[in-house]
């Protein structure tokens, strides 16, 4: 048997009215790829939190053996010491600083006090190399994507000497291709003798890359299975995970799609800072009622920009075009006018843009339709209540109470209590922005199952998604996207993934 790096033994982690872990045991091994796995709110980023010391020593009980040693971190400084870094789900860069020095920040390549810039470039030069990021070190992290930032997070934990990476959700942000790269980033760096732990909703890559998985479910541990000996695919982790099997991982739909009721022509938008740059070029695209229409792009395609632009022009400079509900020609010249007039958006970015992690969930999902419980600019209490506690049980958002803050919860939890709020304005067109992102496969059928409600009800429904197979099991029509322009335009019974993948590395629209 192979020496342990990590043994975790009885971890238990209570919160005020909820014990997120209970009794939970973990046994990782030196040069191995462990995966751990289980649906949102199991306390799988709560383990990991607990090993990194973000949750310290006395916070819970248990032991923690790190290459036979008990260890009692007490802060995130304690943990890198002996080599455990994580990167977590949620981004924590500073925005106004530049990649290499959100890399280098606590970390400086210094001499005496002084900071050598020229080494520090170089370094970060290699380490965005590694990860597959072609920026320079010097662009400021607020001028790029979610996905990218991700890969400076990645490289972040890659510039400090690490005997046990952890990852969680690391491949949320990514396209498939960045996705497979970093994927075989990790198995190169197995080889090298380092060792991974990765939590991961994206099952094909945990069959891809782990040797172990260890599958935990309301905070207890299940089972921990060789991915080879075991004979484990993906079926057998969700029956883990969900404690049944899940036979189709998106619901049956027939479709009643009616007349176009919503366009966008000749629809050009130009960057907010670098104002001679088309970020969006002459866009055409309809959908008519019922229908769920997809939008596929590589990262950088211009996906988020076209959805942000028409929802209330809250991305862009010089905006041109037409945009047309119902025949009549629209203008959503803000955010609030978009919402009176039936637009609805899931940003990527639920923690930047989807919600106030410092508020309770009820008031995150009644505060983008306030009007429909108020009365005489009286907010009703109550009414407020009733509304958060059906969409808490309508979307299965674990929580010991609607009163708890949205930053105390899981990511999956977090995006379906931002779902709540923009279905509860009731919109007619709703554009969902890699709306799974981070979710597991039990709730993501749920979340299916909503949308195919919404389209059965009339709406119009637009979803961009990094997951081409998430696009061909939901969609009736779907978009591809490359550099801002429309390249193609496939039906459900044409479109594949080779045939998207085609359309979205094309630089003009197919005959």
């Amino acid at each position: 048997m192979a020496n342990l790096i990590l043994e975790m033994k009885d971890i238990t982690k209570e919160f005020p009215g909820v014990k997120a872990l209970d009794k939970v045991n973990l046994q990782v091994k030196e040069g191995e790829i462990h995966a751990l796995c289980g649906e949102n709110g199991a306390g799988k980023s709560t383990l990991m939190k607990v090993l990194s010391g973000v949750y310290p020593f006395g916070t819970y009980s248990g032991d923690i053996l790190f290459q036979n040693e008990i260890c009692n971190f007490k802060t995130i400084k304690d943990s890198e010491e002996l080599g455990i870094v994580i990167i977590h789900q949620e981004l924590a860069l500073i925005p106004e600083l530049s990649i290499s020095e959100n890399i280098f920040l606590g970390n400086e390549i210094a001499n005496k006090g002084v900071i050598n810039w020229h080494a520090t470039t170089l370094k970060t030069k290699e380490l965005l190399k590694k990860v597959g990021l072609n920026e320079s070190p010097n662009t400021k992290v607020d001028s790029i994507g979610v996905g990218k930032q991700q890969l400076v997070e990645i490289a972040k934990a890659l510039s400090k000497e690490v005997k046990l990476l952890i990852l969680d959700e690391p491949t949320a942000s990514l396209n498939e291709d960045d996705s497979e790269n970093l994927l075989n980033l990790l198995i190169e760096f197995k080889k090298q003798g380092m060792s991974a732990i990765i939590i991961s909703h994206k099952l094909n890559e945990i069959e891809k890359v782990a040797d172990s998985i260890t599958i935990i479910r309301d905070g207890q541990t299940i089972e921990t299975l060789n991915m080879k000996q075991d004979k484990v695919d993906e079926d057998r982790i969700i029956k883990g995970m969900v404690g049944r099997d899940l036979t189709n991982r998106y619901p049956t739909r027939t479709p009643k799609i009616g007349q176009t009721f919503f366009e966008v022509k000749n629809w050009n938008v130009y960057h907010p800072l670098h104002t001679d740059r088309k970020v969006i070029d002459d866009v055409n695209l309809h959908i008519r009622k019922g229908e769920i229409v997809g939008i596929a792009g590589l990262m950088g395609a211009g996906r988020t920009e076209l959805a942000m632009s028409i929802f209330g022009k809250s991305y862009g400079k010089k905006i041109s075009g037409q945009m047309l509900k119902d025949g009549q020609e629209v203008h959503f010249n803000d955010v609030s006018s978009a919402i009176e007039q039936g637009i609805a958006y899931v940003s990527e970015d639920r923690k930047g843009n989807g919600l106030i992690l410092m508020e309770d969930i009820k008031q995150n999902i009644t505060l983008a339709s306030l009007s429909k419980i108020t009365k005489n600019a009286i907010l009703d209490k109550n009414k407020e209540i009733l509304v958060a506690e059906e969409y808490r049980e309508k979307l299965r958002i674990k929580t010991p109470s609607i009163f708890q803050k949205a930053g105390n919860l899981s990511g999956g939890n977090q995006q379906k209590i931002v779902l709540s709020k923009w279905i509860f304005s009731e919109p007619d067109i709703l554009i969902l922005d890699e709306p799974t992102r981070g979710i597991d496969v039990g709730a993501k059928y749920e979340i299916y199952t909503i949308i195919n409600e919404l389209a059965m009800d009339g709406k119009g429904i637009l979803i961009i998604s990094s997951e081409l197979p998430e696009l061909l099991g939901m969609c009736d029509r779907i978009y591809t996207l490359n550099e801002g322009r429309i390249t193609g335009e496939l039906n459900k019974d044409e479109a594949n993934q080779e045939k998207l993948m085609t359309y979205m590395t094309r630089s003009k629209i197919r005959g």
